[in-house]
């Protein structure tokens, strides 16, 4: 059984989980459009391969997977993610399986005005969002909301262009200055990140793990403390069972007077997933025994809590010329 790891950048963390999960049953193939993207010389072997934008792009991902005969593959950026899941009959013939939900899942996960539809039609708690920034002039004349608010991209990802808008003023100069943002509410409550896994073959809920973000850079979390509440796994397990996503996903969600609220979604392995895999929540098994068409048992919780993760800098050395 061989897996390949697409954009894998700076995740060494993941290629080196993956290939103790495999414990030698098979081979991890990493691949990136940077020759300096550090996590390929932690896999058995590596591609450097197109851009996502390029037409060279999937003939050569499909070209690796029946040279490599991959079992599963999966990205760990987001806009690769619907690019796989809509070439998933593709690669299904030649015996490849996309880890990952379906396409229109991963649209709608980019697409953050979309996803607050989603949820607000399914009676979610969830961040007020706006489109129109008249509507929401008129909801902050009202009072039902205030500033300070984000103004973020409706798609995006890795936090990139959110900005925080203490008043009227900065919210028209970035909508003149930009299309296609919307305005959300702005929480100054607890953010917390869930970590889960939806079987590939049953469609069960079979792990969560959740952790209180204790300080943020770019977007990913730098530390944070795993903790439990049943509350909290009942709502994940409800969002995670309606909404039909597959395999490992990344929840953003924030607490505010004892009110869980669902932020955005990740249908992929997020930044902090190592934190989950330090404290026994290991996915890669997970994904490894569905591919050998295995159903996996439901452990929501079952991990370490009160366990602080801080993230720190290493670095890699290779021949330039290798």
């Amino acid at each position: 059984m061989n897996i390949l790891i697409l954009s894998c950048g700076t995740r060494n963390k993941i290629i080196q989980y993956f290939r103790a999960s495999l414990a030698g049953e098979g081979k991890v193939i990493a691949a990136d459009c940077s020759r300096t993207a550090p996590a390929l010389y932690e896999a058995d072997r590596f591609y450097v391969i197109p851009r996502i934008t390029s037409p060279d792009y999937l003939p050569a991902v499909m070209e690796i997977c029946k040279k490599e005969q991959i079992s599963g593959v999966l990205s760990l950026i987001d806009p690769e993610l619907s690019i796989l899941a809509d070439a998933q009959a593709e690669l299904a013939q030649i015996g490849t399986k996309v880890i990952g939900s379906s396409a229109e899942l991963c649209k709608r996960s980019l697409n953050k005005w979309e996803m607050f539809q989603w949820l607000k039609e399914h009676h979610y708690p969830c961040a007020r969002t706006y489109i129109d920034k008249n509507e929401f002039y008129r909801d902050q004349s009202a009072k039902l909301i205030d500033y300070p608010v984000f103004i973020k991209p409706i798609c995006g990802s890795a936090s990139i262009s959110i900005y925080k808008a203490e008043d009227r003023e900065t919210v028209d100069f970035l909508f003149r200055k930009a299309d296609n943002l919307m305005i959300q509410e702005y929480f100054d409550g607890q953010e917390i990140g869930a970590d889960c896994y939806i079987d590939m073959l049953s469609g069960e809920v079979v792990s969560i793990f959740t952790k209180k973000k204790l300080v943020m850079r770019a977007g990913e979390t730098d530390k944070a403390v795993s903790f439990r509440d049943p509350k909290l796994f009942e709502l994940v397990a409800r969002f995670a069972a309606e909404s039909g996503f597959r395999a490992a996903i990344d929840i953003d969600i924030f607490e505010k007077n004892g009110v869980y609220y669902i932020s955005e979604v990740n249908p992929r392995f997020g930044g902090g997933y190592p934190h989950a895999y330090a404290c026994g929540a290991d996915f890669m098994k997970l994904i490894v025994n569905n591919l050998k068409g295995a159903s996996n048992t439901a452990r929501i919780g079952d991990y370490e809590e009160d366990i602080c993760m801080m993230k720190y800098n290493e670095i890699q050395t290779i021949r330039s010329k290798e």
